[in-house]
């Protein structure tokens, strides 16, 4: 049985108590590893390996510092099928999205900012001949970075890659529930020399890890993706002691089909926008709005596409939907489609566990599901459930559905399908939404600031605005 191990100051070790956590593969249920229990020594140990590392690595020029996340890069890049199994195995997701998605992501996400660290520049703001201002952008020190479970390496990377190249030492908690590639990661760090301590992998539960982490006083910045609750808290904690905060957290987005859309690409990527990775990402499109005119066309169009996608072994060739990461969240899924059928709604496809034979009858699968009849006020259309599970609704006029998009408390994400640009424009401004897709869904360009409104989170990531966050400017006058 694989024993996952912390990164703690260049060596992998167990928790300092000598617990574990155990480990199950989501496709079938059983145990497959044990994670460490870390608690708050472990923490401690860590933020003191990363304050020790500070100095030597802040001082670092900025193109040693590229010249190092190019080497991790290239070392995932070399082990990218070790790390696409691992993926695939830890969360459940199909290891063709783990082999296209997920760790080439994680490559990119090294050697896009291993280039932003020598980009970064200073700014100079003359004032008339009178005197010189320039802006200088130091490192923070020891920043804490929590990723979730569900992109377990790809959103771990996207928060270390620029916390690494604005000089800063990172203590990391990836997520409990899907450790593996966070630990092949610290493999890999070793392998290409990084300094000791520059970065440290600490294992465990929130409320052991994460609690000590974002109230340690050393620890100069929080950069967190995860649920609301979980945000809400950490902002509580940090905020008194005047931390920088990131947070990145959940969301309920809208998928807006109008009849002058283009109807094949709307119906294709809308399948994906609602049920990729088993719909567990927080940029999926659950609430599908459709104008009346094309509505019944559409349903059906939609419904067939739904069932065709194969629920199976996420390591078989030709898998579209693994299992859930967890009997947990499994069962809070089932709780949402007992809710939805409680709420009047009906399921045009899908709606119950998927039994998958062999060697995954005791995994956690859940048949792609699309409800229609439901008011878009209901609970099912208010909470994020997370899953693959979405609703389909009509719709008359833009104001309508612009009132319906922007109910819930969330503000994450949206897709707009429609040919009139004018109309695209207009509607993408009045939506409560940190991003707008207009006729596509998950383009990204890691340049462009990400993040989201209301409670799906405060700070942005991506591009610059990632090297600001874990950076400090300081300002300089000089009288001429």
């Amino acid at each position: 049985m694989e024993r996952v191990l912390n990164y703690i100051g260049g060596e992998l070790v167990p928790a300092m108590g000598g617990q574990w956590l155990d480990k199950p593969e989501p496709a079938t249920g059983a145990l497959y590893a044990l994670v460490p229990d870390s608690r708050e020594a472990d923490v401690q140990a860590a933020v003191e390996a990363a304050g020790r590392a500070f100095p030597a690595w802040a001082a670092l020029p900025a193109t040693e510092r590229s010249r190092m996340l190019r080497r991790i890069a290239g070392l995932i890049h070399e082990r990218l099928d070790a790390f696409a199994r691992a993926e695939s195995i830890d969360t459940g997701k199909p290891l063709a999205v783990a082999r296209t998605v997920d760790i080439p992501r994680s490559v990119l996400n090294f050697e896009f900012f291993a280039d932003a660290a020598t980009q970064f520049s200073t700014e100079a703001h003359p004032m008339d001949g009178v005197a010189l201002n320039y802006t200088l952008r130091a490192p923070l020190g020891v920043v804490g970075c929590i990723s979730p479970w569900n992109l377990p390496l790809y959103l771990l990377t996207w928060k270390i890659a620029p916390a690494l190249a604005a000089g800063n030492c990172v203590v990391a908690k990836p997520s409990e529930v899907t450790p593996m590639t966070a630990y092949l990661l610290s493999q890999v760090c070793r392998d290409a020399g990084l300094p000791p301590g520059v970065l440290n992998l600490v294992h465990g539960l929130g409320p052991h890890v994460g609690g000590p982490l974002t109230r340690h006083p050393d620890v100069s910045a929080i950069s967190f993706t995860g649920s609301t609750r979980t945000g809400a808290e950490i902002a509580r904690v940090a905020a008194p002691a005047f931390k920088k905060l990131s947070l990145e957290m959940g969301g309920k987005n809208p998928n807006v089909v109008f009849a002058d859309c283009d109807f094949e690409d709307a119906v294709a990527t809308t399948v994906r926008s609602s049920f990729s990775n088993q719909g567990q990402i927080c940029l999926c499109g659950p609430r599908i709005f459709v104008q009346r005119p094309i509505y019944a066309r559409f349903k059906e169009a939609l419904v067939a596409r739904t069932r065709a996608l194969k629920v199976g072994d996420p390591l078989e060739a030709g898998t579209d939907q693994g299992a859930l990461v967890s009997r947990e969240h499994f069962e809070k899924v089932l709780g949402y489609l007992a809710l939805a059928k409680q709420e009047g709604g009906h399921m045009l496809t899908g709606g119950q566990r998927a039994k998958v034979p062999g060697r995954c009858e005791n995994g956690w699968f859940v048949e792609p599901t699309l409800v229609e009849g439901l008011s878009p006020s209901c609970r099912t259309n208010q909470e994020e459930i997370f899953g693959p599970v979405a609703t389909l609704m009509p719709f008359d006029d833009e104001e309508e559905v612009l009132s319906w998009a922007n109910s819930t408390r969330y503000g994450l994400a949206a897709s707009v399908w429609t040919k009139d640009l004018t109309r695209a424009h207009r509607f993408a401004s009045r939506l409560h939404s940190g991003i707008v897709w207009v006729n596509t869904w998950m383009l990204r360009d890691l340049r462009t600031p990400f993040g989201g409104v209301k409670e799906s989170g405060v700070g942005r990531e991506g591009g610059w605005d990632a090297l600001r966050f874990f950076t400090e400017p300081k300002n300089v006058c000089i009288k001429l």
